[in-house]
Parts: C-alpha cells; sequence; structure tokens
C-alpha cells in the first residue's frame, strides 16, 4: 500500500504563483481575503489564488485576492552562473603522484595448533567433527 498525501485541487496550484480562481476550481462566487466577507462575493473569473508557503505544512496555504488585492511575488533572483571548471583529467594531471608506504601485513599467529582436517575420499570436501560427509553420507574414521 502506498501512503501519500490528500490529492485536491491546492495540489496542483504552484507555490507563489497567481492563477485565475475559476481556472483551478469551479464553483459559486468567492471573498477576496483582504476585502473580508462584509463586501459582496466576486465571480471566480475575477480571483486570483495564490499558494503561499508555510513553515510547518509543506503543502502550504491557499488565498484568494481580487486584482487589486493581489500581493506581489518576488520573483528569485536568477541563479548566478559558476566559473567554467577545468577538465578531471588535466587537473589530476598536474598533481603530483604521491605514493602511500604500506604497512607490512601482519601475519596472524594461532593459539591452537592446526591440524589437517579429514577429507571425504569421494567428494573432496571437510567432514565434519562427527566424522560424516555431508555431500555423500561416508563415514570417514
Amino acid at each position: 500500500m502506498k501512503i501519500v498525501a490528500s490529492a485536491d485541487w491546492r495540489d496542483a496550484v504552484p507555490f507563489e504563483t497567481p492563477v485565475v480562481v475559476a481556472d483551478v476550481v469551479p464553483g459559486d462566487p468567492a471573498h477576496c481575503v483582504t476585502c473580508g466577507t462584509e463586501t459582496e462575493p466576486r465571480e471566480r473569473t475575477e480571483l486570483w489564488a495564490v499558494k503561499h508557503r508555510h513553515p510547518k505544512h509543506h503543502g502550504g496555504f491557499v488565498r484568494f485576492y481580487c486584482a487589486e488585492h493581489l500581493p506581489e511575488i518576488e520573483q528569485p533572483p536568477a541563479p548566478v552562473a559558476a566559473p567554467a571548471r577545468k577538465p578531471r583529467a588535466a587537473s589530476r594531471a598536474a598533481r603530483p603522484a604521491v605514493r602511500a608506504e604500506r604497512t607490512p601485513a601482519v601475519r596472524r599467529v594461532s593459539s591452537v595448533d592446526e591440524a589437517p582436517r579429514a577429507m571425504c575420499p569421494n567428494c573432496f570436501v571437510e567432514v565434519s567433527a562427527l566424522g560424516l560427509c555431508g555431500m555423500c553420507g561416508t563415514s570417514i574414521a
């Protein structure tokens, strides 16, 4: 089962972009959030829906505005072009090669005498402590 947030008309509205309310959600005339409920409701073709960001709700919230109260939306600044980089191969070639000195491998010293283990003459696998081959069942004495 896939758990998703509820899908409604507000999900289709982009953040901080005015959209005509009639294009987003049809219905009866509505009020501008700034004008309040004391004024006459306006047709949805005269209202703008703006989805604002909210610090605690990732889905944001939508408000309806008339043309007179439509907030000015600040456009984000254009991204600054990053300076051109040199190709990786050239930068690696310019670097002097430094070779790390390796420490000699430590040889494991066993505290137990490692005696040769019994092998099955038919399968050539190591047999268990009971002397039975796990592959063919031959008993090795």
